[in-house]
């Protein structure tokens, strides 16, 4: 028996459907007994025969008008059993209608509207629950008998139902659902189909009595510290968290576990949905020319994808990196999306090759990401972060002027506030030169002239280089985790969100504003490595080691996003603000940018730095080579 189920795995409908007009007839003799009182001569003296043949054909013509039969029977829930009401009541009307006209043409009922009735509630009742039954044997039979994990569901609302449909369902799952906590102190004590509801207090508790070893978020809308406060408890009490990433599929009757998947680091810092000016935005980019540099790139390649959504009549993507670069060509293209795409592999700071894009193409917008980013690469190599970050920013800045674009929107960081490292500064020498630009130019009386826009903000999650990726690889080798230093300290933002509030600052600006962005807490990086360990289902310092390395050249402790003469001015939008920044003149940074860039030629790193700390007085190197020259400043 038990190796026949095992084989069986889908009822054929052939089968469905003879078991459900079995049953029918069942219902409609059923209600013949039990209108006359089980008194079968009354009932054969009214000669049931042709009523109870007219139910069947109706209700076999109602199965195939609404494919009742449909439904895996293994699967059976609660809209298999408002399929078969519909079914039901269907087949009574036809009845109903059949009985009408007979009464019309013979002058008594075909069968009487008493026993219709009585069959609608019986045969809809016996349908719902053989397959229940079905459904039941198969989930013992198919491993419902085996031992399986204990797990607590957060979330004792619709969603905790359907969790519990789906770990009762699923033939996969290696789950059993032992107890539902809840916020709610009005479903305290009560329970759903017998699983008990608890407080959040009781999780410890729960999780020793009964050896829990996971507990699953099932709440739809859950805010982001909320889940954190949840996970962390949990935690606490050696439990992985899982989350139910979709209810959708439950919905409509498709339980697969699938849909539970384990809660990662990123989840958890990640923020609330961004409401943006979508019609400001469409507005601004709907018909229009946008290129973006540094495309390829984490910021770049996102801002591509969100761009697109708002159908500008050409995007245009530039990078040197020719592999992510075709790779985020492809995907776009595979969009079908009536944007025309353009690719170029290109360096920002090939003047001539740029001017050629810029003379054919035209861009109306433009969106620079292109940069050097890594401090510890820059550090060493200070003269490419000099030349890609400034000058290139600079050849960009003039060429947008040179070509009227309406818009340049460039992409900065918080290390370029009170920077630390040549990276940072040579970012923060980029928003002075296209600052200090847009204000020459509204001096010189430019009516049509470029607005440019400065965007700065911190970390984003998943980025390349960030420490997310470089964790979890060391995680799957079995550690150790590296940690620069105990107290390094950093604001994280997801690229989808970091992008989305590039385009809202991008539309705001009217120029010459440097756009700050919201960046929540900062975090510690060695607890985002111990919740990192722990969320993997690991034991600090048993299964996996957190390692200190010490600061690298140019590192800081703690990132700002402004410095202590700066302050910000709020905007429309909660997340955006306005910074406040020391301003400096075009023909002096001009001057300044002249002699940098023969420092480069000279290939004089010292007195290339020295200069940059000219330019910005607060940029005071820390653990680096050029630490010496604050010294003698």
């Amino acid at each position: 028996m038990i190796r026949i189920i095992n084989r069986l795995t889908v009822l054929p409908r052939y089968i469905v459907v003879l078991i459900d007009q079995f049953l029918i007839f069942f219902s409609v003799s059923l209600a013949f007994l039990l209108r006359f009182n089980f008194n079968t001569d009354i009932v054969l003296e009214y000669n049931p025969f042709p009523g109870v043949v007219a139910f069947l054909l109706a209700s076999l013509f109602s199965t195939f008008i609404t494919k009742s039969y449909a439904g895996i029977v293994r699967y059976t829930g609660i809209q298999d059993g408002l399929r078969i009401v519909r079914t039901e009541l269907l087949s009574m009307v036809l009845i109903v209608a059949v009985n009408l006209l007979y009464h019309y043409n013979v002058g008594r009922n075909i069968i009487p509207f008493s026993v219709v009735f009585i069959s609608f509630f019986i045969s809809s009742l016996l349908l719902y629950q053989y397959r229940l039954l079905v459904k039941n044997v198969f989930t013992f039979y198919k491993g419902g008998h085996r031992s399986k994990v204990p797990v607590i569901v957060f979330g004792a609302g619709v969603a905790g139902f359907l969790t519990k449909q789906a770990l009762e369902s699923d033939m996969t799952s290696q789950y059993k659902l032992i107890a539902f906590i809840d916020d709610d102190p009005k479903k305290n004590g009560k329970d759903i189909n017998g699983i008990k509801i608890y407080s959040v207090d009781k999780l410890g508790e729960l999780a020793k009595k009964f050896k829990a070893k996971k507990l699953i978020i099932a709440i739809k809308r859950l805010s982001i510290d909320r889940k954190n406060e949840i996970v962390d408890e949990a935690l606490s009490h050696q439990l992985r968290v899982s989350y139910v990433t979709s209810f959708e599929k439950w919905i409509r009757n498709n339980f697969d576990v699938k849909e539970i998947r384990d809660v990662n680091i990123e989840d958890l810092l990640g923020r609330e949905v961004i409401r943006l000016n979508n019609s400001a935005i469409e507005a601004d980019l709907t018909g229009k020319v946008i290129c973006i540099t540094g495309a390829a790139g984490s910021i770049g390649s996102e801002l591509a994808r969100q761009a697109l959504t708002f159908k500008p009549q050409k995007l245009i993507l530039i990078d040197q990196a020719e592999s992510p670069l075709y790779e985020i060509e492809r995907e776009l293209s595979g969009k079908n999306l009536q944007t025309s795409l353009v690719v170029f592999v290109a360096d920002v700071c090939n003047k001539e090759r740029m001017r050629r894009i810029f003379s054919e193409y035209r861009p109306q917008i433009l969106f620079h990401a292109a940069a050097y980013k890594h401090v510890p690469l820059m550090e060493s190599n200070p003269s490419e972060a000099v030349t890609v970050n400034i000058f290139g920013t600079r050849q960009l800045a003039d060429l947008a002027v040179e070509f009227k674009l309406k818009k340049f929107v460039m992409i900065s960081t918080d290390k370029a506030v009170n920077p630390t490292n040549v990276m940072g500064c040579t970012k923060r020498i980029a928003e002075i030169y296209v600052q200090s630009l847009d204000r020459y130019l509204e001096l010189m009386g430019k009516s049509s002239k470029t607005s440019f826009v400065t965007t700065r903000f911190g970390n984003v999650l998943g980025s390349n280089g960030s420490v997310i990726p470089i964790f979890k690889e060391q995680l799957q080798k079995g550690g150790p985790i590296t940690v620069t230093h105990p107290e390094i300290t950093r604001y994280f933002m997801t690229i989808p969100e970091a992008c989305e509030l590039v385009i809202e600052a991008g539309v705001m600006g009217q120029g010459g504003e440097i756009f700050i962005f919201d960046m929540g807490k900062p975090m510690k990086i060695y607890d985002l490595a111990k919740k990192m360990v722990m969320l993997s289902g690991k034991e600090l310092n048993k299964d996996v080691e957190i390692v200190f390395t010490g600061l690298r050249d140019g590192e800081k402790l703690y990132e700002e996003l402004l410095n202590d003469k700066e302050n910000t001015i709020p905007t429309h939008h909660e997340k955006i603000m306005k910074a406040k920044v020391s301003e400096y003149q075009y023909d002096e940074i001009c001057r300044n940018l002249d002699l940098l860039e023969d420092f480069i030629h000279d290939r004089n790193e010292h007195k290339m730095v020295t200069l940059m700390k000219e330019i910005v007085p607060e940029y005071k190197s820390n653990y680096s080579r050029f630490q010496v020259l604050d010294v003698t400043s």
